[in-house]
């Protein structure tokens, strides 16, 4: 007990320094798990159906090649008209990839067991030089 009382401050910066490290697996930091090479491979091996989940100005702006613009808010009315087989794969993605993981939750919710946000979203997709499309 005296060796906590006297050492408390570095006992103190562990435990912050612990939490820090931590803190972006708690949080999901980069937006989910699947990564732009990984879903232009179920793009093209198992027909996944890209769904952007940004507002309409965003996805006009720019948007994966393909993609299917479904705003968040709109998801769990729309997404079955979009997407209509449960069993093709669902990659969701939005500007920087924190709304495509809220849009897996929902998605998964509606039964769409093979749902993935793109980790790091657009910005990610662009960073790996992967094309974009302009509506």
């Amino acid at each position: 007990m005296n060796f906590i009382v006297e050492n408390w401050m570095i006992i103190a910066v562990a435990v912050v320094s612990g939490g820090m490290l931590l803190w972006p697996l708690v949080k999901g930091a980069t937006g989910g798990a699947l990564s732009p090479a990984s879903a232009v491979q179920l793009i093209n091996r198992e027909r996944a159906v890209v769904v952007d989940v940004c507002e309409p100005e965003e996805f006009s702006a720019g948007h994966v090649g393909g993609a299917r613009n479904v705003p968040l808010g709109q998801l769990e009315q729309r997404l079955p008209e979009v997407v209509k087989n449960k069993t093709l794969p669902v990659i969701l993605v939005c500007t920087s990839g924190g709304r495509a993981v809220r849009a897996e939750g929902i998605a998964r919710k509606l039964g769409y067991d093979k749902a993935q946000a793109m980790a790091g979203g657009l910005k990610a997709w662009k960073d790996a030089n992967l094309p974009v499309e302009k509506a």
